[in-house]
């Protein structure tokens, strides 16, 4: 067989393949809306992070809403749990625009004052504790919920299921998040009231996985999908691609979150990083770089590190290439809107594909020019749309 005869051969069996892949599928769900944000239906998938800072640091609080804003977050959810808490979320409520989550867990006192002055636009509750107070406090809390049509959302985590529950099944599984989460949407839909997404989380990637499989199986209600105490910006990046790549490759989930040991701005970049990298939303930028090898002409992890920085910040939409040597630097660069090649004496810079000039190998030289191409693309984008 020559090579012609080979390639034929390949081409023809790879090309039988798109018959079997079809394109992406969501799952459909009923569709709740919190604040200005739609959750589920055809919504976009949202993505969600948590403050840090404690809730009662009313300028604190704020000032990490305003960075979790600036990068674009769509949803954010603030732990409430003390009065104090309930009078600096008074304070916040009015002087930010993204929707607020009350965050509730214990005391479901706080979750009827949040409800009582209209001061979040969803209320998370967790089955596991809530109904410390009796089963009267959730029906308050649900009387309230209807009253103002906000929705709840019912959040199982494996770190906190119902003693009943554990006994039954002797330790946290995907089974029992399940009969968690359907036994109290179930209490709750017997109160009168449907307005509810559902979480069933884990710190186990695979245990998130099925849990989140079993109850689609079982319900159209919105999923907040996510693994909980995912862990380190690395570790927990990983283990949160792995569970939110499967699910929504599979069409499961209506809006995320990426549980990290990090600044909640960063659990915002990383999420939508990974809808991105799925083709779910539309790339605000990107940085491709090279891994680096003994090859590298250039200082490619600083240079791409700080450009990545400098591009959220901004809020540079176009996509650059940083690469290490002529390997694989010009294919990139082709493709890239902006691209940076090492070579032997020079850094190369391409644009829409086209090499245009050259610099040093300089780190600080070759991004403030990769800024200056960058920005100049960015004005000309925008009189190109109010032409």
């Amino acid at each position: 067989m020559n090579e012609k005869d080979i390639f034929e051969e390949v081409h023809e069996k790879v090309s039988s393949l798109t018959k079997s892949f079809g394109p992406f599928q969501r799952r459909r769900t009923k569709m709740i809306k919190v604040g200005n944000v739609f959750v589920g239906g055809d919504a976009p998938i949202s993505v969600q992070t948590m403050t840090k800072n404690p809730t009662e640091d009313t300028d604190s609080l704020l000032q990490e809403i305003r960075e979790i804003e600036q990068v674009g977050a769509d949803i954010v959810r603030i732990s409430v749990p003390d009065e104090k808490s309930v009078v600096s979320l008074s304070k916040v409520r009015d002087k930010v625009k993204i929707p607020i989550v009350a965050d509730i867990h214990f005391d479901p006192r706080m979750a009827i004052l949040v409800l009582e002055d209209g001061l979040a636009d969803c209320v998370r509750i967790n089955p596991g504790n809530i109904k410390v107070g009796g089963i009267e406090k959730l029906e308050k809390i649900v009387d309230l919920a209807k009253k103002t049509n906000t929705p709840i959302r019912v959040g199982v985590n494996s770190g906190s299921l119902e003693k009943p529950i554990l006994k039954r099944y002797g330790k946290p599984n995907p089974y029992a998040l399940c009969e968690s989460a359907l036994y109290n949407v179930r209490l709750i839909e017997s109160m009168g009231y449907y307005n509810m997404k559902v979480s069933l989380k884990s710190s186990s990637p695979f245990d998130t996985i099925l849990s989140y499989f079993l109850f689609s199986s079982l319900s159209d209600y919105p999923l907040h999908v996510g693994v909980t105490e995912a862990g380190t910006r690395i570790s927990g990046t990983a283990r949160s691609a792995v569970a939110l790549g499967v699910l929504l490759w599979h069409g499961i989930g209506d809006t995320i979150r990426v549980s990290l040991a990090a600044p909640a701005r960063d659990e915002v970049i990383v999420g939508k990083r990974i809808l991105e990298s799925l083709g779910l939303r539309k790339e605000e930028g990107k940085v491709i770089a090279c891994p680096t090898c003994a090859r590298t002409q250039i200082d490619v992890m600083k240079i791409a590190e700080e450009l990545e920085t400098e591009m959220i910040k901004k809020k540079i939409k176009s996509s650059v290439a940083v690469m290490g040597c002529v390997v694989n630097g010009p294919g990139e660069s082709y493709v890239a809107d902006v691209g940076v090649v090492g070579g032997g004496t020079s850094t190369a810079f391409y644009i829409d594909g086209v090499p245009v000039s050259k610099t040093g190998k300089n780190p600080e030289e070759i991004l403030s020019k990769i800024l200056e191409i960058l920005e100049h693309k960015e004005k000309s984008k925008k009189k190109q749309a109010t032409s």
